[in-house]
């Protein structure tokens, strides 16, 4: 089991990060990110202690804690340049927090993250034709979401991603020790939205391919 967009107490999340990894260590994760919600004013602030982190616990856990960061809210114009800067600090997966119809977040926003070249583009609401064909060119893995309210949309985002060739990923959006998926979890988020077994086999593998990447 993977998952790649959790958050901790350096957002909206419950737990430290050595709690967080302890509790998916005892699901039998492989690896997980932490990728707290941020934009400019706290960048700076979140990777290096996750990065830090991640150092000293991967010395210790079967899980592998992977930095991440979850650039959220922020003007579409200022993607190119906080995904540069998220690299640069440390965070060795970017997520863009995409256009989820649970939220007022800013139109253009998935385009944006998507042509600045997340790795992840989180939740990304009725993402377009257009949109999911670049992200197939860019390599931009697509979400479907565990996370209540914004799995709404996780049909259309399936669908929109099998007829583009574009990459998908299952994540649990977690902000706490509830929030965790199963292995068994995961593969009905994906068979929910619409996958057949053999897709959601190769999904899982391109995820073991993205975290071998990093």
């Amino acid at each position: 089991m993977i998952d790649l967009h959790t958050h901790s107490i350096f957002s909206d999340g419950e737990l430290v990060p050595a709690e967080h990894l302890r509790r998916v260590e005892n699901m039998a994760y492989q690896a997980v990110a932490i990728t707290d919600h941020a934009d400019s004013s706290n960048l700076d602030f979140i990777i290096p202690r996750i990065v830090k982190v991640a150092a000293d616990l991967n010395r210790f856990s079967r899980t592998r804690l992977i930095p991440g960061i979850e650039l959220t809210h922020i003007p579409p114009q200022m993607f190119t340049e906080l995904v540069a800067q998220s690299r640069k600090l440390g965070a060795e997966i970017v997520v863009g927090h995409g256009e989820t119809v649970m939220e007022p977040v800013k139109a253009g926003t998935n385009l944006a993250a998507i042509k600045a070249g997340v790795d992840i583009l989180a939740h990304p609401g009725f993402i377009t034709k257009e949109e999911a064909q670049l992200a197939a060119e860019k390599g931009v893995y697509l979400e479907l979401t565990g996370r209540k309210g914004h799995s709404l949309t996780n049909g259309h985002v399936a669908r929109r991603a099998l007829d583009a060739g574009a990459l998908l990923v299952v994540n649990a959006d977690a902000h706490g020790p509830d929030d965790f998926m199963s292995a068994a979890m995961a593969e009905t988020v994906a068979l929910g939205a619409g996958l057949d077994k053999a897709r959601y086999e190769k999904l899982r593998r391109d995820m073991e391919g993205l975290v071998a990447e990093k």
